[in-house]
């Protein structure tokens, strides 16, 4: 099997020495070349043709973003973000995730950390190479147009990893401000989820934040786990709580959507409705099967319209998945499975 060719893209000379040297620990993966601004790196992909690009977003002459916004227009291709973890760090790698990078890693908070910082990269550049990237085009879900609509007391779980971001956008975007309970484990870096929880508060007409132990699951509600330090799980017999847990990683992931989803069908049972999105790797395969063994329904989304088809697929395979539906129809689907007669 071929390497898989990478340029990579950073003002700092020091930063692209970091990242070299850590792709080049695998032998997957071969550095073809790197560019100092947007502007070496346009002639660079000319002449290159790589199969991934590592993008900084602050750069000289035109910003990540800008830079971004072109690939994806007029050349498509897979792109990992590298970015600071602070607040306008966040607030930009969302922007690039939207507009169509693949991943994002954090770059190292001191440059005593060496490649140990980017722990994470080569596996999220080998991800990105297998990502089905398309043109980006302003999405037109937009939010559900108004209607009566009344839960039949289900709850709703969702997860989701590499290409979430706009997955999720896309499928929040449609939940109205009565949606049923709904619980979100999406793979990010802590610093990103708080970010993220307003950047879906302001897409839909329901109330999204950070989920905190205790939070009740109502109606109007979603909470998201936060990154990084815990595992959201839901617990109670009557009403029903967000538990947050402290304990290892699942399946590689704190939080994991597998915990998630194996809370949801002990607490909710058949109430459950879980929902496996685009990603990487199996986390949530085996706790959807659960829910759905409890007597839950389940959603997987599509191969055509995932970024990366492997947590729904590995789903698909095991028989965790009552149906699958296309990232437009999701939000929609989820919400029939939960409808009541007005």
């Amino acid at each position: 099997m071929s390497k898989i060719r990478v340029l990579i893209v950073d003002d700092s000379a020091t930063m692209r020495g970091l990242i070299t040297a850590t792709l080049r620990r695998d032998p997957d993966i071969e550095v073809i070349g790197s560019a100092g601004d947007p502007l070496e790196a346009r002639e660079a992909i000319k002449a290159l043709n790589p199969d991934v690009i590592t993008l900084d977003i602050e750069m000289p002459n035109m910003s990540g973003l800008e830079f971004l916004e072109r690939i994806m227009r007029l050349r498509p291709m897979p792109v990992v973000m590298v970015s600071t973890l602070t607040q306008a760090g966040a607030e930009e790698t969302l922007r690039a995730l939207e507009i169509g990078a693949v991943d994002c890693v954090a770059k190292p908070t001191r440059l005593d950390e060496g490649s140990a910082g980017l722990s994470e990269l080569a596996a999220k550049v080998k991800a990105a190479a297998r990502a089905r990237v398309r043109a980006h085009m302003p999405s037109n879900a937009g939010r559900r147009a108004p209607e009566t609509f009344k839960s039949n007391g289900h709850v709703v779980a969702i997860g989701s990893s590499t290409g979430g971001v706009e997955a999720l956008l896309t499928v929040i975007a449609r939940f109205p401000a009565n949606c049923p309970p709904t619980v979100i484990t999406q793979h990010m870096p802590a610093t990103f989820t708080a970010s993220f929880a307003a950047r879906l508060d302001r897409a839909t007409d329901a109330q999204v934040a950070e989920a905190h132990d205790g939070a009740v699951l109502e109606p109007g509600k979603v909470w998201l786990a936060p990154g990084g330090a815990a595992h959201l799980s839901v617990t109670g017999s009557g009403t029903l709580r967000c538990k947050l847990t402290a304990s290892d990683p699942v399946n590689g992931h704190r939080p994991s959507v597998d915990v998630l989803f194996n809370s949801v069908a002990q607490a909710a049972g058949a109430r459950g409705v879980g929902a496996i999105l685009t990603g990487m790797g199996r986390d949530g395969a085996e706790g959807l099967k659960a829910m759905r063994e409890a007597g839950g329904h389940t959603l997987g989304q599509d191969a055509d319209s995932c970024v990366v088809y492997g947590m729904p697929k590995v789903a698909f395979e095991i028989g965790a998945v009552e149906r699958q539906a296309s990232l437009g129809a999701m939000g929609d689907a989820i919400l029939d499975l939960c409808k009541g007669r007005a």
